[in-house]
């Protein structure tokens, strides 16, 4: 009964939703799309329903925190293309008199120092541009198999004299079966609005609002973890084409993207998790949207949208690793957890 009335309330939200929000390139801030650690980007960067005591994922989806991630620290760092730097921060806490998990995290985008200068040209000095956001997020256990939670995000974005703020909720809910190791994420994200933008007189923009749906089941007698998960299924065609562009440099690359099934594979991202060991995790995921966004105009590799990761659990430290390609460039990312205390972290 719960989930026919789960799917329900799905089905009902899809068809509102469909037709009132914007995709990525008409939305704004959506570098909080963006992967917060390791094991998430290591999983294709879009994941809600991972198993796993790692505290950073809750900043996919607050349903995830958990009381066992009590006192648990994840920061990471990422190092992009061109100069640009991701930190990130994640802890949590219990607590026991109100039976509620909650947790403080930050992301945040350098992007080095970049040249001012006029219309004309003229070197008017530097700026230094940055994003970032700021959640909260809060977690609750229902019955035996659901978790529900919610986060409140401040967003700030600097571009010199150019400076924007906003606010945004996710709303997340899971369910967990520990006997057949499987679990069912839920998240609507970036409700919300901007509340001052880049200039007096622009318009507000709207926040990239995602609805995600994801599916990880580990097997029982093998060593290895699934997950599959759907984003942005408010929306049926993800994909963005300038006509007038394509035609001006003669790329035909987006006529394939047309069909019916290319257009439901762009919202999946699969991933697999090898236990080599209780202390050695391999990490492979696929993002089908990031694979065709990034072959266009002849800069295709034959591993865009692949992600790979390694995680490495020592007795009070988790270290993972996470890289992929963005056309010609890799990234590197490093993530690393600890108890506040010095106690023993559990895989």
């Amino acid at each position: 009964m719960r989930f026919r009335l789960i799917a329900i309330l799905i089905s009902l939200a899809i068809g509102i939703l469909s037709n009132a929000q914007q995709l990525g390139g008409n939305t704004v801030y959506n570098f909080i799309n963006q992967p917060n650690s390791a094991q998430l980007s290591a999983l294709g960067g879009v994941n809600i329903s991972n198993i796993t005591n790692d505290v950073s994922m809750s900043f996919a989806n607050p349903a995830l925190l958990r009381q066992q991630m009590n006192l648990q620290l994840s920061s990471s760092f990422n190092n992009y293309f061109a100069g640009i730097r991701n930190y990130s921060a994640t802890s949590a806490w219990y607590l026991s008199k109100s039976s509620t998990n909650i947790a403080l995290g930050v992301n945040y985008f350098d992007y080095g120092n970049i040249t001012q200068t006029d219309a004309a040209g003229n070197i008017l000095g530097n700026f230094h541009p940055n994003d970032n956001v700021l959640q909260i997020m809060a977690s609750r256990k229902y019955l035996q198999h659901w978790w529900y939670g919610a986060t409140l995000k401040f967003i700030s974005s600097n571009y010199g004299q150019y400076r924007s703020n906003g606010l945004a909720v996710d709303i997340g809910i899971n369910y967990y079966d520990s006997v057949h190791l499987f679990q069912v994420g839920f998240v609507t994200k970036n409700w919300g609005a901007q509340l001052k933008s880049y200039s007096a007189n622009s318009v507000k923009e709207q926040l990239p609002f995602d609805m995600q749906l994801g599916v990880t089941k580990r097997l029982a007698h093998a060593p290895i973890q699934f997950s599959l998960t759907a984003h942005h299924l408010q929306a049926f065609n993800m994909y963005y084409s300038d006509s007038s562009f394509n035609n001006f440099v003669g790329d035909n690359s987006n006529s394939a993207s047309n069909s019916a099934l290319n257009k439901i594979v762009s919202h999946l991202v699969l991933a697999t998790q090898f236990f080599i060991s209780d202390q050695l995790e391999i990490t492979a995921a696929f993002n089908f949207l990031n694979r065709h966004d990034l072959n266009i105009y002849n800069t295709t590799n034959g591993l865009n949208g692949f992600t790979l990761g390694i995680g490495a659990y020592l007795k009070k430290i988790h270290l993972r690793y996470a890289t992929g390609f963005y056309q010609q460039n890799m990234f590197h990312q490093i993530s690393l957890n600890i108890d506040w205390k010095g106690n023993t972290l559990f895989n």
